[in-house]
């Protein structure tokens, strides 16, 4: 296929089953991680799939990022905005830190790297955006004002850039994931998680490679009518 895809937060959990699934879809994926050097090593040994580390709440080490992407590989063509954090709180116990971090990995980091790949996007006339918000970002979430308020703004970043970008041959489109079966997930209290499933109507946690394939699909020349999207990937836990 031949077209260039970057998945941040791409080794683990959501964003290692989207990298899966581009791969498996024969496009050129470059995955970027912050910290977990383990997960890299191991999406590399089991795909040959290339991983570059930086942090994506950095804008200049995301322009430093994609420019040496691009110069090894060539244009992006295709950025999946998977990369995020929690630090959960109630909002009267909330510090200032735990605020901005999630909001500026998590939110900021959507621009960072949007930032650096639209102009030569716009320049070819063509590009995939995919924002991957949050169930918790439709409907809140107790202790969550943070990352609730990151992943809401995507939503409402992903149609402005949508707008921006339609005539460019540019589509933005988001993914709103419920919980699904990843080690995050897995380390919520049993009690809590018993909870979270029970509020689910299809009654299981989801699988990530349920938002791999809808990435897989966006991503497609084929569905390049549509965008400003959002897609709600959850059980039915949220319906709007």
């Amino acid at each position: 296929m031949g077209r260039i895809a970057v998945v941040t937060g791409g080794t683990r959990g959501l964003g290692k089953a989207i990298s899966l699934a581009l791969h498996a879809k024969g496009y050129r994926v470059i995955a970027v991680c912050c910290s977990n050097v383990g997960a890299a090593l191991e999406l590399c040994e089991e795909t040959a799939i290339p991983v570059f580390k930086w942090d994506v709440g950095d804008f200049d080490a995301c322009r430093d990022g994609v420019e040496h992407i691009e110069k090894e590989f060539g244009h992006i063509d295709i950025l999946v905005n998977n990369a995020g954090i929690t630090s959960d709180a109630v909002l009267h116990h909330m510090t200032p830190d735990q605020w901005w971090r999630v909001i500026n990995n998590d939110l900021g980091a959507v621009f960072n790297m949007c930032r650096h790949v639209i102009e030569g996007m716009r320049a070819r006339s063509f590009g995939r955006i995919v924002n991957i918000s949050s169930v918790n970002g439709q409907k809140g979430q107790f202790g969550q004002t943070n990352y609730a308020a990151a992943k809401a703004g995507i939503l409402g970043f992903t149609k402005a850039l949508a707008l921006e970008g339609a005539r460019r041959n540019i589509t933005v489109n988001a993914i709103a994931p419920g919980y699904s079966d990843t080690d995050m997930v897995a380390a919520v209290p049993h009690e809590v998680l018993h909870s979270i499933v029970a509020d689910i109507p299809v009654g299981h946690l989801g699988d990530p490679m349920d938002v791999g394939r809808m990435v897989a699909f966006l991503v497609d020349d084929s569905a390049g009518f549509i965008t400003g999207a959002t897609f709600a990937v959850n059980g039915g836990q949220y319906m709007s």
